[in-house]
């Protein structure tokens, strides 16, 4: 049996994995963890115990009954805190990792890191193009997983209409852009309606609706998706849950009451 300890890129990497699959997933017959163990010369025990080492740190996790091992080592630690401390460069820096490790042979943990062509990055180096896809590849996979694909309002569950939102866009506070604490998953529709500011989601988890929607709304289908969401608890994160500052933050400056 291996005993070596786990070298810093490898903990980087297995924490990159810990953002992209629900907590029910973290066990050894997994094929992305078997694969993945193959990859970093590690058994797919090993990489499973590391995953919910990992657990056993998150407020999310152990704050609903569910528990890790309760043995993270000084390791486990250090990564988890370098991430909380900085996502932005953890966040690319251990994508880089796992798309080099793997060679993007794991579709499910491989950024979209093709020919740039959107012209949200007109002007930018195609380097810093690719460096934004991959943030922008993490933080999504990451917020969708962290709501098992499904808008927390809504309860869409079709990938194609679902958008990793930040609570504080990223324009405004580029620090917490890949904080995973500051993502929601949200359907199109409510993506726009959260970046307008015709709804919020208060520190409560609960949806409010804004007054003016009264005077805009004017078929069934969007008082359905809109005015009728007023009130109601959003779907629980199942790991990283959205910082409270960050949604009051959203009420008070973004919100339109």
């Amino acid at each position: 049996m291996r005993r070596e300890n786990w070298t810093r890129e490898q903990l980087l990497v297995a924490f990159n994995l810990y953002c992209q699959l629900p907590f029910g997933r973290l066990h050894s017959k997994n094929p992305t963890i078997i694969e993945l163990a193959r990859l970093l010369d590690r058994t797919p025990s090993a990489l499973a115990m590391k995953l919910v080492n990992f657990a056993s740190l998150d407020p999310a996790i152990t704050g609903t009954g569910r528990s890790g091992l309760g043995n993270a080592s000084a390791g486990d630690r250090a990564i988890w805190n370098e991430f909380h401390a900085d996502w932005d460069s953890l966040a690319v820096e251990s994508q880089t990792m796992v798309d080099r490790i793997t060679d993007h042979s794991i579709p499910e943990l491989a950024s979209t890191v093709q020919e740039p062509s959107s012209d949200y990055f007109v002007g930018e180096t195609r380097d810093v193009q690719i460096e934004q896809r991959v943030r922008q590849s993490f933080f999504r996979k990451a917020v969708l997983t962290n709501y098992k694909g499904r808008c927390c309002i809504s309860e869409l569950g079709e990938p194609r209409l679902l958008i990793a939102s930040h609570i504080v866009p990223w324009s405004m506070d580029k620090g917490n852009r890949l904080n995973l604490h500051n993502g929601l998953c949200l359907s199109a529709l409510h993506d726009r309606a959260f970046d307008s500011g015709l709804i919020t989601v208060q520190p409560d988890l609960k949806v409010r609706v804004s007054s003016q929607l009264n005077d805009l709304v004017v078929n069934e289908l969007a008082r359905i998706s809109l005015l009728n969401v007023d009130g109601k608890e959003i779907l629980p994160a199942f790991k990283f849950q959205p910082n409270r500052e960050f949604l009051d933050w959203h009420q008070r400056e973004v919100f339109l009451g």
